[in-house]
């Protein structure tokens, strides 16, 4: 059973870039070079994206191999499979990493836990319940990264698939 991904590395340090690329081929089990260009939101970063199959999961060891890096900002999203949710990672330098279950139309599914814990820290006055939801739902990590998404607009895809 395989499921399928997209990795969007949205901005790294020319110096970080071999490293994702061992990164990602060592989740991946291949050899891995991407395709890198200019980061035009990012002066003095690159950019990179591909997609990927392989077994559901592969999205969050992608997300943990590249999750140690302050300097990288990127988005690894997966499919819904038949045995499996969809999942999606965003990572900022400022907000590190966020994640989140998302649906077969690519909605955000959030646990009924996690709502009800929103709910009572608005309750009891500690935070604001619109703020609570906006980060249940990585609004937070979408208006940072937003800039970078659009600058990344008609850039090359490769696609890779895991030896299985």
């Amino acid at each position: 059973m395989t499921t399928r991904g997209v990795l969007y590395v949205h901005s790294a340090p020319r110096a970080l870039c071999p490293h994702v690329e061992w990164a990602v081929g060592g989740v991946l089990g291949v050899r891995v070079q991407l395709d890198w260009i200019r980061q035009p939101a990012s002066p003095g970063t690159w950019r990179s994206e591909f997609s990927w199959q392989a077994r559901p999961g592969t999205a969050s060891k992608l997300a943990s191999a590249l999750r140690g890096w302050d300097l990288l900002r990127f988005e690894v999203t997966a499919e819904p499979s038949p045995t499996s949710e969809g999942e999606r990672y965003s990572s900022t330098p400022g907000l590190g990493i966020f994640h989140a279950v998302t649906g077969m139309h690519g909605d955000i599914l959030v646990p009924e836990d996690r709502l009800r814990a929103a709910l009572a820290r608005s309750v009891r006055g500690e935070s604001d319940l619109a703020a609570e939801i906006a980060k249940l739902l990585g609004k937070p990590w979408d208006d940072e990264l937003e800039s970078f998404r659009h600058a990344g607009e008609g850039a090359p895809v490769r696609w890779l698939h895991q030896v299985v």
